[in-house]
């Protein structure tokens, strides 16, 4: 039999949602309702439900594909969280997905749904693609045929479109209400903020409305910092699920137990109580970001390029092997840590030590090509902000260096498998996995929109980067890695 709420009573008392689903009205219009969304933000609104109630559910959207919306659908919105370390594993039913729509298929729905004064809370969770950006410069990539179609007035297929349209119809009734942005990108809300403002001035100066001006009065952009490892679900999580719930359940998601969500408190219409969920409410989340962004996401990065190329498969396997967990132990305290100004009460070096015991644990079956996917979309936040610091200190990013070379060295190797959004731009810039080092090195790093022109012209950050490429190339990202570790550095 499969999960739904006819079937729910089956499952076991201490595995359903504290409340009756039915009875919560939708409040959250969750764009991005993949994997991580479900296992975040939706499991702590639905702690927040069962603690206090109120009309605080989600309407979680697709952008495209309708694999979760037929998952989900014929489970009124249930599925379960299984939560796995090595201790043991877990699960429980989260009700707090009330609504499912598919945005390709059904725009106005969406953009009804936004313009509904219930209605006060816009999340998302996208991946860093999904704003279609340049990472270097923050900005949108006019020339993106995408966006120039949602500007140009077709039904809205972007997510910064989408946003438009339904904030468009919301100016209508005149109501205030928040963009809550949870991906992995810095001072997020803010980034958010100057990207729908810079499309509705876009799509404005077609209408001759004044979209921008409405956004920039009524429209809140809190910053926020998720974490919460969630590889993807694999069939045997699905079966492990069932018989933990006696059900069947098509929407598994896979998390590890740790979870944090720190986020700026500044609402427009209101929100949750998140914080009686665990979550941390401050008027700044600068430092939470920071730490997380440069420690955890690029040592995480790190650990996917050197593991995939030294032919690791899954994370926790390239964390055991202690070359590579010597390395990016280094790159974390002698790189990343000293550009961070750590929130009060966090010790760096046990955050450091938190991070790879995290990483090390071996009932996740995260793959390092997971990790390693949408690299130029991750690499300016997690390595390159920090090699920057570094190289104004007068420092010299050692293992920075290395993680971008290992960057390269993988996109050469992928070529057209290369799993990112630019892809066909990296490999005409790459070229050939046996062109020399010193000509990939230069390519890569005049693609400004993942380097800027910082990073091209510093012959500091330049050489160090061919230096390790070209022992890459010749020796092999597990040779590297271990004379690397011996020697502390080369």
């Amino acid at each position: 039999m499969r999960l739904s709420l006819a079937s729910l009573p089956r499952v076991p008392p201490g595995m359903r949602p504290g409340y009756d689903p039915p009875a919560v009205g939708v409040g959250i219009v969750h764009l991005g309702l993949g994997a991580f969304a479900r296992a975040h933000p939706a499991v702590y609104t639905d702690d927040v439900l069962a603690a206090h109630g109120g009309d605080w559910g989600l309407c979680g959207v697709s952008q495209r594909s309708s694999t979760v919306c037929d998952q989900l659908t014929p489970q009124d919105g249930l599925y379960s969280v299984v939560e796995r370390s090595p201790e043991g594993t877990g699960a429980r039913i989260v009700g707090s997905v009330r609504e499912m729509l598919l945005a390709s298929a059904a725009p106005d729905v969406l953009a009804a749904r936004i313009a509904d004064p219930r209605t006060r809370i816009v999340s998302l969770t996208v991946t860093e693609k999904g704003y279609r950006h340049d990472p270097a410069s923050g900005r949108l990539r006019r020339d993106d045929p995408e966006l120039a179609a949602d500007a140009e007035g077709r039904a809205p297929r972007t997510v910064v479109g989408q946003l438009a349209a339904g904030l468009d119809a919301r100016r209508a009734s005149g109501g205030p209400i928040t963009v809550l942005c949870c991906d992995n990108l810095p001072r997020n809300g803010r980034m958010l903020r100057g990207l729908l403002t810079e499309f509705a001035a876009w799509r404005d100066a077609r209408t001759g409305g004044d979209l921008a001006g409405w956004v920039d009065t009524q429209v809140a952009f809190p910053s926020t910092m998720v974490d919460r490892i969630v590889p993807a679900t694999q069939p045997a999580d699905r079966d492990e699920a069932a018989r933990l719930l006696g059900l069947a359940d098509a929407g598994t998601v896979v998390a590890e137990p740790f979870r944090q969500w720190v986020i700026e408190d500044s609402f427009a219409a209101g929100r949750p109580a998140w914080q009686d969920a665990g979550a941390i409410l401050t008027d700044d989340v600068t430092a939470y970001e920071v730490l997380k962004l440069r420690l955890l996401n690029g040592a995480h990065s790190t650990l996917a390029y050197l593991g995939a190329l030294a032919g690791h498969e899954f994370i926790w396997q390239a964390v055991a092997d202690p070359s590579l967990a010597a390395v990016t132990r280094r790159l974390m305290a002698d790189d990343a840590a000293p550009t961070v100004a750590p929130p009060d009460g966090v010790d760096v070096d046990r955050y450091r030590d938190q991070v790879l015991a995290r990483f090390a644990n071996p009932a996740l079956g995260h793959r390092t090509t997971q990790v390693a996917m949408d690299g130029s979309q991750k690499l300016p936040q997690r390595l390159l902000d920090t090699a920057r610091d570094r190289l104004a200190a007068g420092a010299e990013p050692v293992w920075v260096c290395l993680a971008v070379a290992a960057w390269m060295r993988y996109v050469v190797t992928q070529g057209a498998d290369l799993d990112d959004p630019m892809a066909v731009q990296l490999a005409a810039a790459a070229g050939g996995a046996d062109d020399p080092p010193a000509a990939v090195v230069r390519a890569l790093l005049g693609v400004q929109d993942v380097f800027g022109a910082d990073l091209a012209a510093s012959a500091v950050f330049g050489d160090r980067v061919t230096d390790w490429l070209a022992q890459l190339h010749a020796r092999g990202a597990a040779e590297t890695v271990r004379a690397a570790a011996e020697a502390g550095a080369p």
